[in-house]
C-alpha cells in the first residue's frame, strides 16, 4: 500500500492528513473558518515530518478538488501542486462531494438501494449536490439545484435518498417525502480521503501537475448560466 498525504480545504474546515495500509496514521484540522492560509502549511510541514521521522516514503499527494470555496481550493491545490514538484510526487484530485460521502458509507447502515446527495451550501436555498448510488457512481452529475419540495422528486419516489454535508439542513425545511433521510454532521476531512486516493493509485488516475485546476463553483455557476442562455 502506498503512502499518501492528503489535503483537504474545499470548505470553512482545513485539514491534512497521512494514510498508509488503509489507515490514517496522522492527521490535524482546523474547523473554524478563514484559517486555510495561516494553518494549511504548518500541517502539511508536520505532515511530512511525521513521515520523515518514521522513514515512510510518501508516494503521492491527493487533494479536494471542489466543488467548494474559491479561496480554499486554491491555497489546497496550490500547496498540493508545491508539494509534488518539490518531491516528484504524482497528483490526485478527488471531487470534495465524493469525499464527502465515504464517511456516510463506513459508518452508517443503508439499504442496497440506497442513493447518496452530499450537499454543499450556496446563496438562499441553492446547493451544488450530486447523486451517487453506493458504489459511488454517478446517477446525477454535480449541478446547482434550488431546492424544494420537488427538486429531487423523480429519486425520492423510487430510492430512499440519503442527504448530507452543509447545505443539507436548510433542505430539511423543503423535503419531507418519507424516502428522505438526512445525516447531520458530515464534513469533507482529509482524513476521509484515503479510501478514494488509494483507489487512484491503484487505477495509476493521476493529474497533471502543471496544468490541474479545481472545480470552483464560480466557474461552475459560470457554465450553468452559459447552458441556460444557450438552451434558450
Amino acid at each position: 500500500m502506498s503512502c499518501i498525504l492528503h489535503i483537504e480545504t474545499s470548505t470553512e474546515v482545513c485539514s491534512v492528513a497521512l494514510s498508509q495500509d488503509g489507515a490514517c496514521i496522522f492527521e490535524q484540522e482546523e474547523p473554524q473558518g478563514q484559517q486555510h492560509a495561516v494553518k494549511l502549511g504548518v500541517f502539511v510541514d508536520e505532515a511530512l515530518s511525521f513521515a520523515d521521522s518514521h522513514a515512510i516514503p510518501v508516494d503521492a499527494v491527493a487533494v479536494s478538488c471542489g466543488p467548494g470555496s474559491y479561496t480554499g481550493l486554491r491555497i489546497g491545490v496550490s500547496m498540493a501542486k508545491g508539494v509534488c514538484y518539490g518531491r516528484n510526487l504524482p497528483l490526485i484530485g478527488l471531487p470534495t462531494l465524493e469525499v464527502m460521502s465515504v464517511p456516510v458509507l463506513l459508518r452508517h447502515e443503508l439499504p442496497d438501494d440506497a442513493l447518496l446527495c452530499p450537499m454543499i451550501d450556496a446563496r438562499r436555498m441553492e446547493v451544488y449536490a450530486a447523486i451517487y448510488d453506493r458504489a459511488l457512481r454517478p446517477v446525477r452529475p454535480t449541478a446547482a439545484d434550488v431546492v424544494d419540495e420537488a427538486t429531487y422528486q423523480e429519486f425520492l419516489d423510487r430510492h430512499p435518498v440519503y442527504f448530507f454535508g452543509n447545505g443539507s439542513a436548510k433542505c430539511q425545511e423543503k423535503i419531507h417525502h418519507p424516502n428522505a433521510h438526512f445525516i447531520p454532521g458530515i464534513r469533507p476531512l482529509a482524513k476521509m480521503m484515503y479510501p478514494l486516493a488509494e483507489k487512484a493509485v491503484a487505477l495509476e488516475d493521476y493529474k497533471d501537475v502543471a496544468y490541474f485546476e479545481p472545480f470552483y463553483l464560480k466557474e461552475f455557476v459560470a457554465t450553468v448560466a452559459k447552458s441556460k442562455v444557450l438552451q434558450g
